[in-house]
C-alpha cells in the first residue's frame, strides 16, 4: 500500500471517532492549537523562510511566492480564526427540520460530517490550519496533500495540530499530511473512493483542472476567480476609488481580488481620471477599452486592453476596464466573462442595488464593499476551507455547515405500511 494509500486509511479510521467527538473536546483542541501558532511563531516562520528561499531559487513567480509567505500576522489572523471557530456552535446534531408528519413519526433532518475530506493545494501553507479547523469542528478528518514549495511550514502546522490533538486524548490522524508534486501520486489519490468523501483542491487553475478531470470522488472547487466592481451612476465615488483599487492592491494574487472595473458612462468623466491617477500613484496598470482611455487624460497606467483581457483572472497587478451605458450592460458583461465567484457593485441607489444582487448570481456578491470580503474569515465563518462555484453541494466559502450533509432521524410508535 502507498504511502498517500496508508494516509487515506488513517484518515478514515480516525474520521469515525470524530463524528461523534463531543463539542468541548473540539474546542479545547483548536483553542490549544492557537496558542501553539502564537507561541510557536519564531519556528513557523523559520521554516517559512526556508520555503521562500527554496521557491526563489527554484524561480516561482511572485504570485506564487505571496500566497507562500507567512508574516506574524498572518499566524495571528490563522490563531485568531481557530479561536473564532472554537466559538462556534458545533453544526453535527442539528436539526434543520423537525416536525410530525400524517402517519404520526417525528421526522428530523440532522447535520452529519462527510467523513474524510482531501485537500489538495499548492504554496498556501495557512490551508493546513484552515482545513483543520474547520474539518475538526465539523466532525470530519482531513487528508492534506501539498506541494513540495511549502513542505517546511505545512510540516511545522501539521506538527502543532498532531500535538494539540494528543493532547486531548483525539486520534493524530484527524489529520494526515502527504508532501508531494508527483502528479502520477495524486492521480492515484483522486481514485480512494472507500477512503475519501470530498475533494477540494486549491491553487492554479491547472491543478484544478487535473482534478476535475482525474477525479471519481466527488470534487468542490473554483477555476478563476474573475472578479467585477460596476461603479453605478449613483456611485459615491470617493467609496468608489477606494473599493477599486484596493481591491486590486490589498492581494493582487488572491481569487478574491478586483479583476476588471465597469463604470456607468454617466460618471466616467469624473470617475476615470482619478482611477488613472490613482493606478499610477499605486503602481498598478489599467487595460482599458477605448472609451473608458479617452477619460484618462493620457496617464501612463492606462493602456489598450486586448479582447482577452476581459475574463482574465491577473492574479498581478493589472485592472481591466470599461465603460458601460446601464446596469444591463454591467450585467451581461459579467454574465459574458466572469466565473460566479464574486463581483460588487457601488452604488447610492437602493433599487439599483438590489435589481444587481437580484440579477448577479456569483457566489458572493457584495454593495459599497471590496470584492476581497469574500472570504471566510471576513464572512464570519472563522475560516473557509475554499470558495465553491460549482453550485453543487455548497456555494461560496466553505465554513463549518458547508461541510456537512444531512441525514434523516426518524421517531415511530410501532407504524407499518
Amino acid at each position: 500500500m502507498s504511502e498517500v494509500a496508508q494516509a487515506a486509511a488513517r484518515c478514515k479510521e480516525a474520521s469515525r471517532v470524530l463524528a461523534f467527538l463531543d463539542s468541548e473536546t473540539k474546542d479545547a483542541v483548536l483553542r490549544a492549537l492557537a496558542g501553539s501558532i502564537r507561541a510557536g511563531m519564531p519556528n513557523i516562520l523559520e521554516a517559512n523562510t526556508t520555503d521562500l528561499a527554496d521557491a526563489n531559487e527554484a524561480g516561482i513567480g511572485d504570485a506564487k511566492l505571496r500566497r507562500l509567505e507567512l508574516r506574524e500576522s498572518s499566524l495571528e489572523q490563522m490563531a485568531a480564526g481557530l479561536e473564532q471557530i472554537a466559538a462556534m456552535p458545533d453544526p453535527i446534531g442539528t436539526a434543520t427540520r423537525d416536525e410530525p408528519v400524517p402517519s404520526g413519526l417525528r421526522v428530523r433532518k440532522v447535520r452529519t460530517p462527510l467523513g474524510v475530506v482531501a485537500m489538495i493545494y499548492e504554496a498556501r501553507p495557512g490551508v493546513t490550519v484552515d482545513a483543520f479547523a474547520l474539518c475538526f469542528k465539523s466532525g470530519n478528518a482531513c487528508l492534506l496533500k501539498s506541494g513540495k514549495e511549502a513542505a517546511a511550514s505545512n510540516a511545522a502546522l501539521w506538527g502543532l495540530a498532531q500535538d494539540a490533538l494528543r493532547e486531548h486524548g483525539c486520534p493524530a490522524s484527524a489529520i494526515e499530511l502527504v508532501v508531494t508534486s508527483d502528479r502520477e501520486k495524486l492521480k492515484q489519490m483522486l481514485t480512494f473512493t472507500e477512503a475519501i468523501d470530498l475533494v477540494i483542491p486549491r491553487g492554479g487553475e491547472a491543478l484544478i483542472r487535473f482534478v476535475h478531470e482525474n477525479a471519481r470522488i466527488p470534487t468542490i472547487q473554483h477555476f478563476q476567480g474573475v472578479c467585477h466592481v460596476y461603479v453605478d451612476a449613483s456611485a459615491d465615488l470617493d467609496k468608489a476609488i477606494e473599493i477599486v483599487a484596493t481591491g486590486k492592491t490589498s492581494a493582487p494574487a488572491t481569487c478574491n481580488t478586483t479583476e476588471c472595473v465597469l463604470v456607468h458612462e454617466a460618471v466616467a468623466a469624473a470617475f476615470v481620471p482619478r482611477l488613472a491617477e490613482r493606478a499610477a500613484r499605486d503602481g498598478f496598470e489599467i487595460r482599458a477599452e477605448p472609451r473608458f482611455a479617452s477619460f484618462a487624460n493620457g496617464v501612463e497606467s492606462v493602456v489598450q486592453a486586448s479582447a482577452d483581457d476581459f475574463g482574465h483572472e491577473f492574479l498581478d497587478l493589472i485592472l481591466a476596464a470599461k465603460v458601460v451605458g446601464s446596469l444591463e450592460d454591467a450585467v451581461d458583461h459579467i454574465a459574458r466573462h466572469g466565473s460566479d465567484h464574486t463581483e460588487a457593485i457601488v452604488a447610492e441607489d437602493v433599487g439599483v442595488q438590489r435589481e444587481f444582487t437580484k440579477r448577479v448570481t456569483s457566489s458572493c456578491v457584495l454593495v459599497n464593499a471590496s470584492t476581497r470580503f469574500n472570504d471566510g474569515f471576513q464572512l464570519g465563518l472563522g475560516a473557509e476551507i475554499g470558495i465553491s462555484t460549482s453550485r453543487f453541494h455548497a456555494y461560496g466559502p466553505m465554513g463549518l455547515e458547508e461541510l456537512t450533509t444531512q441525514r434523516f432521524v426518524v421517531e415511530g410508535s410501532g407504524q407499518t405500511r
